[in-house]
């Protein structure tokens, strides 16, 4: 059904994608469908880096993690932006095409205010896109 698994990672939060990341990894195994980890950064320093070469290399570390701990086949993408924060959901939808994806696992919080007046990244990348999008509270 599905060929090819995108989960957008902040590895930042890492800590609050458990549920995410178990649920992309079951169906990657139901689907038998590779999963790429796609991480959003800047090029200036950061807490995660100080170079996108730097963060590359903590993703390629979690999606180690990932495949050693889950059993699956996984790649990772890290994609650089001016702003992450502002440019976020356009980072995604370019990297949900780059990479084929035909469904996004990813996290998402429990609805508040703010949401009624912006769209959600979940609700951008499946209004976007032509791949399905599973959002995971919790």
């Amino acid at each position: 059904m599905y060929k090819k698994i995108m989960v957008p990672v902040d590895l930042a939060h890492v800590d609050k994608l458990a549920r995410a990341l178990d649920t992309a990894a079951n169906l990657a195994k139901t689907y038998h469908a590779p999963v790429t980890y796609v991480g959003v950064t800047s090029s200036v320093p950061g807490p995660l880096g100080h170079n996108p070469e730097e963060y590359s290399k903590k993703l390629n570390d979690f999606i180690a993690t990932q495949t050693n701990a889950h059993g699956i086949e996984a790649d990772g993408k890290t994609v650089v932006s001016h702003d992450p924060a502002v440019d976020l959901d356009d980072a995604l939808i370019k990297a949900v095409n780059e990479t084929g994806s035909d469904l996004v696992v990813m996290a998402t919080h429990i609805p508040n205010v703010a949401d009624h007046i912006w769209p959600s990244n979940g609700g951008r990348i499946a209004t976007h896109t032509n791949a399905s999008v599973f959002l995971v509270r919790g």
